[in-house]
């Protein structure tokens, strides 16, 4: 079976497969949003843009239900953009390649944009359905979900009319989202001083891949590695025992990922190769050993390099490592109103060099507090400034406070135990969704959040499960019928 929409249900599937087709990084969606506009003059059906690029679809209510409340199904239109090092794709003119692994979808080694096509393609098949019985319907699709909201941000009161909602932009069938942290970015600036290379001496390059990385929130707790933590740990204990200096550090790449991959280039005396290389070595199988469960994949080596002009003066490089080392990622505390959820945590997601001698680091924060989400983001700072550099911090985006009285969690709910023979999982997620900024703009919204199983989200392994998927097509219909 080669095409998707031979996997049920096929409506949904072949919008999925078509939206693969269309590149849509985050900030650059004007191909997906004509696209949608086209769509929606082929089917004759109310449409409209705003400045942002958001984009409104309206279908009326079919015979007999015009006077049930007008429903809203959210999903974002861009799609975080990663690939493995070794495979070549260019995600502002490629499509996605999507294939059939088992029980699963995947992409060939990119992210497979399920986050949110899955959802697209499920409000695209409600709009041209013709055996589904429903009151009103408002697709929005936002844009710039992934990197900063700015879709949800610039979204005017009044765009649309609905004031109940359904976020079609979750990743675990059987679940249904009543909440989500806030989040805040913080991006460092750190100078550097570098100085030529001193002569007597050695290079050598130094990888770590093949960790799972994911998504920056939902995935924080599962154990995984950070590849740049992991990475400056070496470099870390190099330099206190030896003396080294590092021409080049790289790793991760967006914010909302967790960092899969990163690269350092040292240099250090000549006489110190054997020496180095018997430490990689035993540090190399102390981390296959310490990630052994979490992540099996983990792979590091050690190679010679061509000796760089430049080094990182050795103030420089204490100051690189030290606030590496220093800088926290991971989870930062539990939640106890709603126990087994994460509470507050910080992603240590990139590091680059620029032409204008400062590194760039990128970190992230979100809490369920917006308290906890200013002080995890000011720790990171006060890390940072301590070795010289500047730091900024993004306008950052409100939680969505849970409201286990809703009513169209009730109805979705009962609807759930009556359609599989089973109560769903309600709960929050520790992950950043629109819904909170939908709050500021149209108080009083109801709204849920719900999907099918989505795995590896954010990294070239994301993958959906197919069976979730008609579930979740179930459920949604089943909702849009007895309202």
């Amino acid at each position: 079976m080669e095409s998707l929409r031979e996997l049920k249900p096929g409506m949904v599937w072949s919008y999925f497969e078509k939206i693969c087709k269309i590149p849509r990084p985050s900030r650059k969606e004007e191909k997906i949003g004509a696209w949608l506009m086209e769509f929606a003059r082929e089917h004759q059906l109310e449409a409209r843009q705003d400045e942002a690029g958001n984009i409104l679809i309206i279908k009326p209510a079919t015979a007999g239900k015009e006077q049930v409340p007008t429903v809203v199904l959210q999903s974002h239109m861009d799609m975080v953009c990663e690939k493995n090092s070794d495979v070549q794709h260019d995600f502002d003119k490629d499509p996605i390649e999507p294939y059939i692994d088992g029980e699963w979808v995947k992409a060939k080694g990119t992210t497979l944009g399920a986050d949110d096509g899955i959802g697209m393609a499920a409000a695209l098949a409600v709009l041209t359905s013709e055996d589904i019985q429903h009151g009103p319907v408002e697709c929005l699709f936002t844009v710039d979900e992934e990197t900063g909201l700015s879709g949800a941000f610039a979204l005017k009161s009044g765009f649309f009319k609905g004031r109940i909602l359904l976020n079609l932009d979750s990743e675990d069938e059987g679940e249904i989202f009543i909440g989500c942290a806030g989040g805040i970015d913080t991006v460092v600036r750190l100078p550097y001083e570098n100085e030529s290379t001193p002569g007597g001496q050695f290079a050598v390059r130094v990888t770590l891949k093949g960790l799972q990385g994911g998504h920056s929130g939902d995935d924080i707790n599962k154990g995984r590695g950070n590849a740049i933590k992991i990475l400056n740990r070496f470099l870390w204990d190099m330099n206190e025992k030896y003396g080294i200096s590092v021409a080049f550090f790289e790793g991760g790449n967006l914010r909302n990922a967790i960092a899969r991959e990163a690269a350092a280039v040292i240099t250090f005396d000549e006489k110190l190769k054997e020496n180095i290389r018997i430490d990689f070595n035993v540090y190399a199988a102390e981390m296959e050993r310490v990630w052994k469960l979490t992540e099996p994949g983990l792979k590091m080596e050690l190679e010679s390099a061509d000796l760089p002009a430049k080094v990182l003066t050795a103030g420089a490089t204490e100051a690189l490592l030290n606030s590496l080392y220093a800088c926290p990622h991971g989870v930062f505390s539990m939640s106890y109103r709603m126990p087994g959820m994460v509470e507050t945590s910080t992603n240590l997601a990139a590091i680059r060099f620029t032409e204008d001698n400062v590194i760039l680091i990128t970190t992230s924060q979100r809490s369920d507090i917006d308290s906890e989400k200013l002080n995890i983001a000011h720790m990171v700072a006060s890390v940072f400034r301590m070795a010289g550099a500047s730091v900024e911090h993004g306008e950052g985006y409100p939680g969505w406070l849970p409201n286990p009285d809703s009513a169209i969690l009730k109805a979705a709910v009962d609807s759930y135990k009556r359609l599989f023979g089973k109560v769903p999982v309600v709960r929050s997620i520790h992950a950043g969704l629109e819904c909170g900024l939908f709050l500021e703009k149209y108080p009083g919204m109801d709204m849920i959040s719900f999907g099918p199983t989505l795995r590896g989200v954010h990294s070239p392994d994301e993958k959906i499960n197919i069976e979730t998927v008609e579930k979740w097509w179930k459920h949604l219909v089943d909702i849009l019928e007895t309202l």
